[in-house]
């Protein structure tokens, strides 16, 4: 194992402060400081896919091969919450077992809760916590979605998506939303039958798109598809660092921010409507929350 370049990272104040901005209601985030866009020090990644595909493990295998370059990574794992409960399992850090004692690695799982775009509240303020403790590379790996839930797009610099054999259905499902906005393919599992009939649907998919993005697969215990992974990664990361690209991700992060807490807010007042109150004509609760808003 290499040695991490420069300090170590201290564990307890890093979760700490990850811990303080995922908690952070709408208020504390206008009051605080304004934070830098996308075009932070670390490099960011969007793992998204529907459920089962395989994104933790292929996470896990992924970062320990780029982190054999000695940098240190950060990886935010969304676990969905229960609509019912509003509990959350946090299971995604048992399938990175690999990397998760590696000093250099640094893996957080955060309930999806109210959010609905795949992601948990406040990532902004997350990415900007981890950015204040040196990372070079973050990825965040999204609940399992499907068709709408593409909200990882305004924060990552690249946009992955995991795909696996069997999945023709789901993969016509996604073809109108996160399959337009993803910049490279996985197929993930390679070495499970279906594997060339799932290529070939992603070729007859992405055959329309201006920029065709690229089509990796990875199989179990073959290292060689995790190699070109991690190069399709730093030559999409390289074609992204120019300042019209940075211009344009620092537009879509802002976007995304105030929708973000503009939706939090709104669940806030719903939340705390009385129970009478939505006896009322629609007119009127509608004006009621829109007062509310502030």
């Amino acid at each position: 194992m290499s040695e991490l370049r420069g300090p170590s990272l201290d564990r307890r104040a890093l979760s700490a402060a990850v811990s303080r901005a995922a908690r952070a209601s709408v208020g504390e985030v206008l009051a605080a400081p304004a934070v830098v866009p996308a075009d932070s020090g670390a490099r960011r990644i969007g793992v998204t896919g529907a459920p089962g595909a395989g994104k933790s493990t292929l996470i896990g295998r992924l970062v320990a091969h780029r982190v054999s370059d000695a940098r240190p990574m950060a990886v935010l794992a969304i676990d969905p919450t229960s609509p019912r409960s509003g509990g959350s399992i946090l299971g995604d850090r048992v399938r990175m077992d690999a990397v998760s004692a590696d000093p250099r690695v640094y893996i957080r799982s955060l309930p999806s809760a109210g959010a609905g775009d795949g992601l948990t509240d406040n990532v902004p303020e997350i990415l900007a916590a981890l950015d204040a403790f040196g990372f070079r590379e973050v990825l965040v790996e999204t609940v399992g979605v499907g068709q709408a839930q593409h909200g990882v797009r305004a924060l990552a610099e690249v946009e992955m998506l995991v795909l696996m054999p069997g999945a023709g259905d789901a993969l016509q499902a996604m073809k109108a939303g996160i399959m337009e906005t993803a910049d490279l393919y996985v197929v993930n599992k390679a070495d499970l039958p279906g594997a060339e009939r799932l290529e070939a649907e992603l070729a007859g998919v992405l055959q329309h798109r201006a920029v065709r993005a690229p089509v990796v697969r990875v199989a179990a215990g073959d290292e060689r598809g995790i190699a070109q992974l991690s190069e399709t990664l730093d030559r999409l990361l390289e074609a992204r660092s120019g300042a019209e690209s940075r211009a344009a991700r620092d537009a879509a992060y802002q976007r995304f921010r105030v929708e973000s807490l503009l939706h939090r807010r709104l669940r806030e007042v719903l939340a705390g409507l009385p129970p009478e109150r939505w006896r009322r004509p629609l007119q009127e609760i509608y004006r009621d929350v829109v007062s509310r808003l502030g």
